[in-house]
């Protein structure tokens, strides 16, 4: 028997996405959110506060980069979840991760982040469910401790993690456990 537990956000996993944005003067922000991911093959989309110097930075410059934070620097990535750019500017200098200006668009790379997604801003819109950020991926960078032998990005080796909405935790990603569009196909044959 289930049991009724409301209206709750619980999709497991959510995303722990960094986002990077330059602010005045060039100052590095990087915010942690959940509240997003991949809606077209090129296309994210974010949703956030409006109240967020993120979303300041958003409107101004008109982009961002999106990374996956990794196991090894978790402890920034949940800082950068807890401060606000509002009220500590030199948020991103604390944590002694490093950053690089983008080729692609006006907004910082994390250095120590393994995975970055390039953006440029196509759609900005304040929703009923809040500030909504729809970015174009124009490029996407990778170390290439992360690649396989085709130069493709090893999910193993990411070393990625996964917000947990039912009790606030991080999770490890694991093993693979299946293919996509492959181990179902048994059931086609039915």
């Amino acid at each position: 028997m289930k049991k009724d537990l409301g209206i709750k956000p619980y999709l497991f996993p959510m995303p722990v996405l960094m986002i990077s944005t330059y602010g005045d003067n060039d100052t590095v922000n990087v915010m942690n959110m959940a509240w997003g991911g991949i809606c077209a093959e090129n296309m994210v989309s974010l949703n956030i506060s409006e109240k967020h110097k993120t979303a300041e930075n958003i409107k101004k410059r008109r982009a961002f980069t999106l990374s996956i934070a990794d196991i090894p620097h978790i402890e920034a990535a949940d800082f950068f979840g807890i401060a606000s750019g509002n009220k500590m500017p030199d948020k991103f200098e604390r944590t002694g991760l490093t950053a690089t200006k983008s080729q692609k668009v006006d907004a910082p790379i994390v250095d120590e982040f393994p995975l970055t997604l390039e953006c440029k801003v196509v759609e900005i819109k304040n929703e009923l469910y809040g500030f909504h950020v729809i970015g174009e991926i124009v490029g996407v960078l990778a170390d290439e401790s992360v690649l396989d032998e085709k130069g493709k990005v090893d999910p193993t080796k990411l070393n990625a993690f996964v917000f947990d909405q039912f009790q606030n935790g991080y999770y490890a990603i694991g093993e693979k456990v299946g293919q996509a569009w492959h181990t179902g196909v048994p059931l086609m044959k039915k």
